[in-house]
């Protein structure tokens, strides 16, 4: 009795691992539009070398109509089990829509025999009848109720990616209509994003801005070339275009330089700048092999990623416990690109079943990171803007009076002596005026110091109104002014002081409602002697000692200097 329980027993577990080894067979009938997601086998041929004849009797393995088997894998051959039920023929479209990244396809087709058999060599495929936008369509025809293999052999350069769809007339147009819009998305923002970069350096001329373009770049080929945008629009494949994928090393490449450039790691964090200067070495050895042998140096390209990425989060990290003001937005962007480059590396790897968000993961996380990074440059400007505003006030204050806003002697003279070289350089005339409020201590002592306050506040507005643009003008401390005027002889500068002197005459300033107050100055004009190479001190005692003969022959006056005779 235990005897035949065992019999039985090995005789149904028998049964069940031959159905197990049974090749997946897919039953095709007049519903049959479209077949996007079903079991198929592979054979990975490490001699690369292997016949149609022998692939046949080789032992096939289960796997998914889209399967990526990682970089050990470069001639796979897969085989699709067509059986038709219908009790006439059906005439059905192969599409292979990751053809593009490949060296060379090669199809099988097989009922009871060999029936048809096409090739294509990637590098001669712009012209071929089975190439589509980098999609290669293969037409074939079903017999009625009988059972169809169709065998694909995929030589890849790097990484054994694969999808095999299957579809009536109909929807095979549909499939080959549109497409790659999402990675149109993709490209087209990194490119508004460059677009806003080459505003930003225009503005800047900084050298984070440079490099985050060429990441943008980079990020934009390898995507446009790894999702079969390029293959789609212009039509190109093979080894030239191939080499492209030298930009998976330049985008890190540009990523560690701009993290070097934007958080200044050589001047403040010298542990942290050694780290990416190490992976830096990595990349561009990468990059190096890559020039010479680009299929060899994609096998370690995943490997080398997540070591790039395992110490550019590190850095941002200990940058973060350090206090730095930018890396906390990086850190934002840069976890986004670590996830999911992280899920795409497993994905080529072969080491989990692939779906929209790995098979894409690169892409978006290159595209997020690209955001991030730009509100970076964009903050980083703002504080620069910010720090120079204050800069610029502090200059400010330390050049202006702060009651009038005009210029401080301290300004006056620095500034004054430029424009006195260059009056020199030129041989042009330069004059200059010292004015004096009349009886200023009188108002004072009869309305009070803010009212002497608002005199001296409306006296230095009007001198701004009543002076040239090119003037420079100056209070030189209590009720005393001092104006300099380039390209004036003393003619014209007399002219101007008359002017001056005029429209603060005919000024009321008013104190309240119930009083106006008016108020004269006195002026002395001085021509500088330019022939003679006189010091601006010496322009301005002259025109000082000309304002106190302004003063004694009674006030409210201009009064020139004598121009100063050679020696």
């Amino acid at each position: 009795m235990a005897s035949s329980r065992l019999f039985f027993l090995s005789f149904f577990l028998c049964i069940f691992s031959l159905s197990a080894l049974a090749s997946p067979i897919i039953n095709i009938n007049q519903d049959t539009t479209k077949l996007k997601n079903y079991s198929i086998e592979y054979f990975i041929d490490t001699s690369q070398t292997m016949k149609f004849e022998q692939l046949r009797n080789q032992t096939f393995h289960p796997t998914n109509s889209t399967t990526t088997l990682g970089n050990q894998a470069s001639v796979t051959w897969y085989r699709i089990k067509l059986h038709n039920q219908e009790k006439q023929q059906q005439k059905l479209y192969l599409h292979l829509p990751k053809a593009y990244h490949l060296r060379s396809v090669a199809i099988f087709e097989e009922s009871s025999s060999l029936i048809n058999q096409a090739s294509i060599d990637l590098n001669t495929a712009n012209n071929h009848p089975l190439m589509y936008q980098g999609t290669v369509v293969y037409p074939f025809t079903l017999p009625a109720q009988t059972t169809t293999s169709l065998y694909i052999k995929s030589h890849a350069y790097s990484h054994q990616w694969f999808a095999a769809e299957i579809y009536d007339d109909e929807q095979s147009k549909k499939a080959l209509v549109g497409g790659h819009l999402d990675i149109a998305l993709l490209v087209g923002m990194l490119a508004a994003l460059v677009f806003y970069n080459s505003l930003l350096y225009l503005a800047t001329s900084k050298k984070e801005n440079i490099l985050y373009s060429l990441y943008l770049i980079s990020g934009q080929v390898w995507i446009a070339l790894a999702y079969g945008l390029i293959s789609k629009t212009f039509n190109v494949y093979g080894d030239w275009v191939f080499m492209l994928n030298l930009t998976v090393f330049t985008m890190p490449i540009f990523l560690v330089l701009f993290m070097m450039a934007i958080f200044e790691t050589s001047q403040t964090y010298p542990k942290e700048h050694k780290g990416l200067q190490a992976i830096l070495v990595l990349l561009v050895l990468g990059f190096a092999y890559g020039l010479f042998d680009i299929s060899s140096a994609l096998k370690y390209a995943s490997s080398l990623a997540l070591i790039m990425m395992l110490v550019t989060f590190s850095v941002s990290i200990s940058l973060f416990r350090k206090g730095n003001p930018l890396v906390k937005y990086f850190l934002i962007g840069h976890t986004f690109f670590v996830i999911f480059n992280a899920y795409a590396v497993l994905y080529y790897k072969g080491l989990i079943e692939p779906n929209y968000v790995n098979s894409h993961g690169v892409g978006i996380g290159i595209v997020l990171e690209a955001l991030t990074l730009a509100f970076i440059i964009s903050h980083r400007i703002k504080i620069l803007e910010s720090i120079r505003a204050k800069q610029a006030e502090l200059t400010k204050q330390a050049s202006t009076d702060p009651l009038t806003q005009l210029y401080n002697r301290r300004y006056f003279l620095v500034e004054a002596s430029h424009l006195v070289e260059k009056a020199q350089q030129n041989t042009s005339h330069l004059s200059v005026m010292m004015l004096d409020i009349d009886h200023f201590k009188a108002i004072n002592d009869q309305h009070g110091h803010k009212t002497g306050d608002l005199v001296l506040i409306q006296v230095a507005n009007l001198f701004n109104t009543l002076s040239r643009e090119q003037d420079l003008i100056a209070r030189f401390g209590g009720e005393e002014f001092v104006i300099l005027l380039p390209s004036a002889d003393s003619n014209a500068a007399k002219e101007c002081a008359e002017r001056i002197r005029q429209g603060i005459e005919a000024h009321s300033i008013v104190i309240d409602e119930k009083t106006n107050l008016k108020i004269t100055i006195s002026i002395g004009v001085a021509e500088m002697n330019i022939a003679n190479q006189e010091s601006i001190e010496s322009t301005i005692n002259r025109a000082d000692e000309a304002l106190y003969l302004a003063k004694a022959q009674g006030r409210n006056q201009v009064n020139l200097a004598e121009l100063q005779k050679d020696l």
